[in-house]
């Protein structure tokens, strides 16, 4: 049964230190799957992070492309306003055949905002801007003729001035909004290039949790293992300390029976050596 207790004893010190090697195995890699996810991790906030500003100079562009908006929008109120009054003026002078300049010019500008804003083949942008340039000639010729009256003349001066001045906030605003829209484009950009890598984080962070629930479980056998083996040793021990004081009370019962012949013998009057005698004391007999 001894040797049978030494030879699991043994089989489980090989069987503890494969999972012992195991588990120092896959904590390795468990480790360097971590500092692979933190670097990710730390890319991603950085790519967050840029984004945000980048978002925060797309908003000011916004907010600016809304103040220059209200401007421009004032100042073609303030100009509608005017050529109200220069078509009833011509409405009164009998000089309203055909689009007012308000309509004229309304329409002038909604084929401007046209061509620089939509893209268009050559046919179609040749004839818009044959478009725009009718419109243009007959504006002028309008506006040539209402000049003749000075009321009409100041007027017109008046809303041109207007008219101009909303058109150096409508650039502004063309200016604002081009530079909102590349912050914006960039931003998504960026924000799409940080989820690509918090995806690729999440992955290898999916790794690292499998792995290190693999080292865990050898951790849990090899402990399991040397608890077991220290049970080993305890009944190991045990059994040799019964198997030496077995021993022991065998020897001790064979030198009192070999003591009890020689007693015997002596008190018949037989004569004994000095090693039985010495056999005598060890026995407590004399």
């Amino acid at each position: 049964m001894l040797q049978e207790l030494q030879k699991g004893k043994s089989d489980l010190k090989i069987k503890s230190e494969e999972n012992k090697e195991k588990r120092n195995k896959l904590n390795a890699q468990a480790s360097e799957l971590a500092s692979k996810r933190n670097e990710l991790n730390k890319r991603t906030k950085e790519l967050i992070d840029e984004a945000q500003e980048i978002k925060i100079l797309r908003d000011t562009n916004n907010a600016s492309v809304r103040e220059n908006k209200a401007k421009r929008d004032e100042y073609n109120e303030k100009a509608n306003k005017v050529y109200a009054k220069i078509d009833k003026i011509r409405k009164d002078l009998n000089l309203s055949d055909g689009p007012s300049l308000k309509e004229m010019r309304r329409e002038i500008d909604h084929l401007e905002f046209k061509q620089q804003t939509e893209v268009m083949n050559s046919n179609k942008e040749r004839e818009l801007v044959e478009r725009i340039g009718h419109l243009t000639e007959e504006f002028k010729r309008k506006k040539t003729q209402l000049e003749g009256n000075q009321e009409l003349k100041d007027l017109l001066e008046e809303a041109q001035i207007n008219r101009d001045q909303a058109s150096e906030y409508h650039n502004v605003v063309k200016q604002f909004a081009d530079a909102a829209q590349e912050y914006h484009e960039n931003m998504i950009k960026i924000f799409k290039e940080a989820d690509k890598v918090r995806a690729e984080s999440d992955n290898i962070h999916k790794q690292f949790v499998e792995i290190q629930e693999s080292a865990d479980e050898q951790h849990r056998l090899f402990i399991k293992a040397q608890k077991e083996i220290r049970d080993f040793d305890k009944i190991i021990i045990g059994l040799k300390k019964k198997s030496k004081q077995s021993k022991i009370t065998s020897a001790r019962a064979q030198i009192k029976k070999e003591a009890e012949e020689i007693y015997s013998q002596f008190k018949l009057g037989e004569k004994i050596s000095t090693e039985d005698l010495l056999l005598l004391q060890r026995s407590g007999l004399v």
